[in-house]
């Protein structure tokens, strides 16, 4: 796998994410605690001994750069390196990136200069776990130009996916971007072909591109640079290249989230806390999701009840009840709480304990979910500080809502409360 070099795309403004993405990038939006989405590809790489990766990115990269610096350093014996690269005005191009292909093409100066064979363009905003290596062998197999990672798909969500259909062999002959009715129909293929069961390929008769590519390297330069009108690779580039080159199709047979929606990423991180399989582990030690290391102290819990949760560390909970949610490193929950269902991404940093005795004196609202307080369905940002007596549970069912000036949105019907926020003693939201 020395051989690959691996390209990460971080997306754009990263809209269906807002407001978690106001003041980060996409692939720097905090995940299952104490893990951000970035991590997800970088270990997927790092875990298939693939050791140079390139994220791409152009909005709020600060705290990605960040994130990435201090959690990825591969010193001494390996040329390994994982390196954000933000979009730039160079005298070529004075544009931001356009689309996936665009922001390759952007950048392909660069990546030409490596001794590699294989460039592996991933996505920054999924969560799966996946042996590239495996991938990767299967389009060595096939000689082909460039492969495409598959999930099968049933009736019910393939329309809402660009979908493929293959011939006998596994090559690519079609693309259609989320079909319905008839159209839906003519896209289903017999799944055996990539190795499904009889009885799993009639259930599932269509396959779905996961937007994740290796392609051979002289044919990924010569795509980008004779056709610099096409911005998008799933939408132009690979379907005008695919009657002229040889596209096959890799079926993956895991789970696989994407996660670019509130609602997705609210669902996928309350689906960690499922008992007794979760449909995502962090707890497989031969293929470990990595992250930065923080060493915070274990997580204390004065009196409280917790069922069905993932708690991480550096938390301080009191006289608590908490139910069916996942809180992030250094989270302080006050006595008399109550949270349901609720991803609290937690904090930076620590308030000592006299700074938080002299903001609750002057009638000012302390880091973390004062006493008394109701959360239910709700995302809580880093750093919030909801005060006490706080009932957030959108009693009116509200599907969106955008009070920035108050500190919360709310996307589709889930409750927002921004990051560095305030939310005011005996608030109902």
């Amino acid at each position: 796998m020395k051989r690959v070099l691996s390209i990460i795309l971080g997306g754009g403004a990263g809209t269906r994410l807002y407001p978690l993405t106001k003041l980060r990038a996409k692939p720097a939006v905090p995940l299952a605690g104490k893990y951000r989405l970035i991590d997800i590809p970088v270990s997927n790489c790092i875990n298939s001994e693939i050791f140079k990766i390139y994220v791409l990115t152009q909005f709020n990269s600060a705290s990605l750069n960040r994130h990435l610096a201090r959690g990825y350093n591969f010193t001494g014996f390996t040329d390994g390196f994982v390196e954000v690269l933000a979009a730039q005005q160079t005298p070529e191009n004075p544009n931001w990136f356009q689309g996936t292909a665009d922001a390759v093409r952007q950048y392909m100066w660069l990546f030409e200069e490596w001794d590699v064979d294989e460039y592996l363009i991933l996505s920054g905003d999924h969560l799966y776990r996946m042996d590239y290596r495996l991938f990767w062998q299967r389009h060595r197999d096939t000689n082909a130009d460039i492969t495409i990672s598959v999930v099968p798909m049933d009736e019910k969500r393939a329309s809402d996916f660009g979908l493929m259909k293959i011939d006998q062999n596994g090559r690519v002959v079609d693309f259609s971007e989320k079909p319905k009715g008839d159209a839906l129909t003519k896209m289903q293929v017999d799944t055996t072909v990539l190795g499904l069961t009889p009885e799993k390929a009639q259930a599932m008769p269509y396959i779905a591109s996961m937007g994740i590519y290796v392609f051979k390297k002289d044919v990924l330069i010569q795509l980008l640079k004779e056709s610099p009108e096409r911005t998008d690779f799933g939408k132009e580039i690979i379907p005008a290249s695919a009657k002229d080159l040889n596209v096959q199709a890799y079926l993956f047979g895991g789970y696989w989230e994407d996660i670019g929606t509130i609602e997705s990423f609210y669902e996928a991180n309350l689906a960690l806390t499922r008992q007794p399989h979760p449909p995502f582990s962090f707890y497989d030690e031969s293929a470990p999701i990595y992250t930065r290391a923080r060493y915070l102290p274990p997580t204390k819990l004065l009196d409280c009840q917790v069922t069905e949760s993932m708690i991480s560390e550096g938390c301080i909970l009191k006289e608590c009840r908490i139910d069916h949610s996942v809180l992030g490193v250094r989270s302080r929950v006050e006595s008399g709480c109550i949270v349901e269902d609720t991803l609290v991404m937690g904090s930076d940093f620590y308030q000592p304990f006299m700074e938080r005795n002299s903001i609750c004196h002057n009638g000012k609202v302390p880091l973390g979910i004062g006493a008394n307080t109701i959360v239910r369905r709700a995302i809580i940002d880093k750093n919030a500080c909801i005060g006490c007596n706080v009932v957030i549970t959108n009693k009116d069912r509200v599907e969106e809502a955008a009070r920035e000036s108050e500190g919360f949105y709310i996307r589709n019907g889930i409750v927002v409360v921004l990051k560095n926020a305030t939310i005011p003693d005996g608030t109902i939201i």
